[in-house]
């Protein structure tokens, strides 16, 4: 029961920061006078979620489509990447600094590129958001193959396992919880490359929402777009992670026992 007690506890604590924030907020913004074009009010966004709801909606729809379809082009390409790389010294040594090149590239450069091939709308989102979210994949599925323990894998040799054998039976289910900690991150990247894109290049989204809504000086709107995307991202951040407890609990250290 003590370790349901800690538990407990400690989602207690994240929930009182949280609303500790919004209330220090609130009340700033009360007392400092601060109109609600410089930073409107926790309140007021809420006011203002209720309030464009129905017009929202379809904004939310459309980011959320083009963010998971975008991650998902992006995760089977980051898994062949990285498994490519993390099997091969040779490959990893040649391909790690080409990849390393291109993250760097800043990716709102690359969406008027992907609007003169598709046109502006949701192809250059969805790229946006793939291209966005490949890296950190790639990075970490090649690092979980590449750093196996090297004992595991002679042991699969002195059992005449083939080099498809190891990766399907060692290399791959070792690389899970770097995997997952992939996800999460990329995940939160793709939405950043859907809204990039939204902005520049569409007329759909909650990225091209939030720019019209600056554009009449609706900032309460503007905020209400970004607590959205928030609302999005953590959501998505949890289902992978209560994803990643489930298939790699075995790799994490056990803090909570409950007796």
């Amino acid at each position: 029961m003590d370790g349901i007690h800690e538990l407990i506890r400690r989602k207690s604590a994240s929930i009182a920061l949280i609303i500790g924030v919004f209330v220090f907020w609130e009340v700033a913004c009360l007392v400092g006078g601060i109109s609600d074009i410089v930073l409107p009010r926790p309140t007021q966004i809420i006011a203002s979620l209720i309030e464009y709801w129905p017009a929202i909606q379809p904004h939310a729809a459309q980011t959320l489509f083009t963010t998971l379809v975008g991650f998902a082009i992006g995760v089977v390409i980051g898994i062949l990447f990285g498994v490519g790389i993390g099997s091969s010294r040779l490959a990893y040594d040649t391909a790690y600094p080409l990849l390393v090149g291109i993250s760097s590239i800043p990716k709102v450069a690359v969406v008027p590129i992907f609007v003169l091939w598709f046109g502006a709308g949701t192809v250059p989102a969805i790229l946006t958001a793939a291209i966005i979210s490949i890296f950190p994949i790639v990075v970490n599925v090649a690092t979980g193959i590449a750093t196996v323990e090297p004992e595991l894998e002679d042991v699969m040799k002195t059992l005449k396992a083939s080099k498809w054998d190891i990766l399907w039976n060692v290399s791959l289910p070792r690389s899970m919880p770097y995997f997952f900690a992939s996800l999460k991150v990329a995940v939160t990247l793709a939405f950043v490359g859907s809204v990039v894109a939204e902005t520049v290049a569409s007329n759909r989204g909650i990225g091209n929402m939030m720019m019209v809504a600056s554009s009449t000086f609706n900032v309460p709107l503007v905020f209400a777009g970004l607590f959205i995307l928030a609302g999005l991202g953590v959501g998505l951040y949890a289902l992978f992670s209560l994803a990643e407890s489930r298939v790699t609990g075995w790799a994490h250290r056990k803090d909570l026992a409950v007796t």
